[in-house]
């Protein structure tokens, strides 16, 4: 995955052109990962050997974490990436209840 971006590479992107509420009010807190999943598998059966997925934080507080990325070379690179991703989903909602708890309680 060392490779510089060629014609072979495919690039998925997704811009969340409303507020994030929105959409997690109108479609769920997955909306966007799910559409991501669905381009990213698009491109992997176009003949992609490997896959990678980041995100940026815009306005994020200084000395706070704003980057992420994670990168596959796996057989199902695709799905390798997304069951990583979904245990950060179910690790921050879990740290999500403790704190909503601790701030309540």
């Amino acid at each position: 995955m060392s490779d510089s971006i060629l014609h072979e590479c495919g690039i998925a992107l997704i811009r969340l052109r409303k507020p994030l509420s929105f959409y997690i009010d109108k479609y769920g807190p997955t909306f966007a990962i799910n559409k991501m999943y669905i381009l990213m598998e698009k491109q992997h059966n176009r003949g992609q050997d490997g896959a990678g997925i980041a995100n940026i934080k815009i306005d994020q507080k200084p000395g706070y974490r704003f980057f992420s990325r994670y990168r596959s070379v796996k057989s199902q690179p695709v799905a390798h990436l997304f069951k990583k991703i979904g245990k950060k989903y179910i690790k921050a909602q879990k740290v999500g209840k403790e704190k909503s708890k601790t701030k309540t309680g």
